[in-house]
């Protein structure tokens, strides 16, 4: 059964998660998500649409190219009408400080770019505290891993270099390990999450295992430098580390060099021995940051995921919550597509968005079977104030 002792980390175990990246594609255009499904304008009624469906958490993110758009001057109009209507419809939200953009005037491979995100970090810190009641929740950085991947050695994604990503993962890191510093600064209410990729890399031969083998190490590479286990000079330490936040999708495992390994496949590894294993790693409480799928298969994919994550706190692992992310289906990075991927649609004209009904039947059953499965066991006092 669900291990019902696993602390309370959120208003709700579920959380729903908006799309909030801000960098530039390779053709130099910048995205901007939240503006691109409407969420910025329509945030009062987005948040009470998770209510209506249980969900009293989110993920969202704050635009730091907009609010900083010169040196050390802020401006918080794109954030005020969030935050408050986050606090109206008691959401409680994990503010993603840098989801892969960055002001134009600043140079990532400098050190400015660490000092002036910490000063953000600092300044948005202050503003949530004087806006907000209880303890904040912030991601400083997204998907450190998957940002050096794209960014520094694909050139996919801004800063657009090749074979630079062990350089940009630790300039990211110095600049995560600032911010969280400055937070608490400010704050020393702060929680924290990361939000890494957490994969399965297969060796297709016996010649592979070792290649393979070190590919699925680097997953923990970011965590491992931010909590000090790995080249402390960085500044890392284990209190640097709260809640271990991965992200998890249907293409998170792999054969090396070759394609996606396909749930039920026998070389695919359970998510709930993954989980047990980021947990053995670190010894701190989990969230599901990320995970979803595209189309029909929306629904299958959220009762797959609810089953590993049972099994994993049946065995102990302390998993706090499961973000169902993007909660909105959004506009594809590359080409504009409408990804089909949310709860809620895309707005329609009046900002009116309709419900996938598999999707929202299936999360109900989930959170039926939980709400069945904890009246057995005393309830926690949630980790929050």
């Amino acid at each position: 059964m669900v291990a019902d002792a696993t602390p309370a980390l959120f208003r709700s175990f579920f959380l729903g998660g908006f799309e909030c990246s801000t960098h530039r594609r390779r053709d130099g255009r910048r995205l901007d998500l939240l503006a691109g499904t409407r969420h910025d304008r329509l945030a009062a009624a987005d948040y009470q649409a998770l209510r209506e469906h249980g969900i009293a958490a989110a993920r969202d993110g704050l635009r730091w190219h907009l609010i900083e758009q010169a040196p050390g001057e802020y401006d918080w109009s794109s954030v005020l009408p969030m935050l408050r209507a986050a606090e109206t419809a008691g959401v409680q939200v994990i503010w993603d400080l840098c989801h892969y953009g960055w002001p134009d005037d600043l140079d990532i491979w400098s050190p400015a770019f660490v000092e002036r995100f910490a000063a953000f970090a600092a300044a948005a810190a202050r503003l949530v505290r004087e806006e907000t009641v209880a303890a904040p929740f912030y991601c400083p950085i997204n998907e450190i891993s998957f940002w050096s991947w794209a960014g520094g050695e694909m050139g996919r994604i801004n800063p657009g270099a090749r074979r630079q990503g062990g350089a940009l993962k630790r300039q990211l890191v110095r600049a995560a390990i600032a911010a969280i510093r400055a937070i608490r600064a400010e704050d020393p209410r702060a929680r924290f999450i990361t939000a890494e990729p957490l994969i399965h890399v297969v060796a297709g031969t016996k010649r592979a295992a070792r290649h393979a083998e070190t590919y699925r190490l680097f997953q923990f590479e970011a965590v491992d430098l931010l909590s000090g286990r790995a080249e402390p000079e960085l500044g890392g330490a284990a209190d640097l580390i709260d809640i271990i936040g991965v992200n998890y999708y249907p293409d998170n495992q792999w054969y090396h060099g070759g394609p996606t390994v396909p749930l039920g496949h026998h070389a695919y590894r359970p998510l709930s021995d993954m989980l047990a294993e980021a947990h053995r790693r670190y010894g701190r409480p989990l969230l599901i940051a990320e995970t979803g799928a595209e189309g029909s298969a929306r629904a299958a994919w959220l009762h797959y995921v609810c089953a590993e994550v049972e099994a994993a706190r049946a065995a102990g692992v302390p998993v706090g919550g499961l973000c169902l992310y993007p909660v909105l289906d959004y506009p594809g990075w590359d080409n504009g597509r409408i990804c089909q991927a949310g709860l809620f649609s895309m707005a329609g004209p009046a900002g009116e968005r309709a419900v996938f009904p598999p999707l929202a039947q299936e999360l109900r059953r989930q959170q039926e079977s939980m709400g069945r499965k904890s009246e057995h066991s005393p309830s926690p006092d949630p980790v929050f104030s």
